[in-house]
């Protein structure tokens, strides 16, 4: 697609969009957005049942599609947002780019980091954009703590402690099938994951780490990790999906705290509140409230124009992926 002569995000040739499944994220937080943006015009939703596509674009005035394929067949799509299970990711994300399509898929990417970096360069290669839809990253607040460590509001940072914590879903949810790629590690677990590598940078390593799972569950509830960077800085990650909600972190220096509570899921209307502490005393940093789901939305949509638009970090995204798994495998 062109770039907008006047450099603005809803200047130009809007993206057209459509959406390959009908998972309750999309329904929920990623349609509105879409629709509602002004770079973006939501073409189409598909779903293997008519009725649900149906339902699901109609408030949009989006045109349902039964079937997968017969959205990425359409021309008159240039980029498609996936959000099934995990454990079909890397299947629709490939069929979407060899199709012609910029793809934003959920996350995980994928299950395997081999996986995810085979997509990434199928996607360079075929010029196209691929962007995992990591939304808290695109939150403002979270710049504002990286230019506070870089800045040295807290001395030499030390630790990390961050933990994202969510109540039980519904008996039958897709998270609770491990054929699905279900699981807390790769849905809850990948926030705190993140959080580290956005904060600290990619070169970490997992020092230990332990997965657990409730009674009579086939997949992990609940998790922790101890990760590490050479100079000795460490990450302590807690993360569980059988819990009472939590979403906060604390990066822990030699002159000082940062906290950041609702750091990964705060609402639109959320005015962050960051806590920096230090011997001078105590410091409330008020921040105005931003939709992270629209900021994640115009961020792909303007990679695919060409624009700048927020974070994109591919070595973030392949180290998130690599912690994972190691994560996975240190607990077993």
């Amino acid at each position: 697609m062109p770039v907008p002569s006047d450099g603005s995000p809803a200047a130009g040739p809007v993206l057209r969009l459509g959406v390959l499944g009908c998972a309750e994220i999309a329904r929920r937080r990623m349609l509105p957005a879409m629709a509602a943006h002004p770079a973006v015009e939501l073409r189409a939703v598909a779903s293997r049942s008519a009725a649900r596509a149906a339902a699901a674009a109609a408030p949009y005035g989006a045109r349902p599609v039964t079937g997968y394929e017969r959205l990425l067949a359409d021309p008159e799509v240039d980029a498609v947002y996936l959000p099934l299970p995990a454990a079909l990711h890397a299947e629709w994300v490939g069929a979407a780019l060899d199709a012609g399509k910029h793809v934003l898929a959920e996350k995980p990417l994928t299950l395997e980091p081999a996986r995810t970096r085979a997509l990434l360069e199928r996607a360079r290669a075929l010029g196209l954009v691929l962007r995992e839809n990591v939304m808290f990253v695109h939150h403002g607040q979270h710049a504002v703590v990286r230019r506070l460590l870089a800045d040295g509001a807290i001395g030499e940072p030390r630790s990390l402690h961050a933990a994202f914590t969510v109540p039980a879903p519904a008996d039958g949810d897709i998270r609770y099938d491990p054929g699905l790629g279900g699981g807390c590690l790769a849905d809850i677990g990948l926030y705190p994951v993140r959080a580290a590598v956005h904060l600290l940078g990619p070169e970490l390593d997992v020092a230990g780490a332990v997965l657990s799972s409730a009674p009579g569950r086939r997949v992990e509830t609940s998790g922790a990790a101890l990760l590490r960077r050479a100079d000795g800085v460490v990450a302590q990650l807690s993360f569980g999906m059988e819990h009472a909600y939590r979403s906060r972190y604390e990066v822990w220096g030699s002159e000082g705290r940062i906290t950041v509570d609702r750091a990964f899921t705060p609402a639109a209307d959320h005015r962050p509140a960051l806590l920096l502490e230090r011997a001078s005393g105590t410091e409330t940093l008020a921040l105005p409230a931003e939709d992270q789901v629209a900021a994640s939305v115009g961020a792909f949509a303007a990679a695919v124009r060409g624009l700048p638009g927020g974070p994109a970090d591919e070595a973030a995204l392949l180290a998130q992926a690599d912690l994972l798994s190691s994560i996975r495998r240190a607990a077993s």
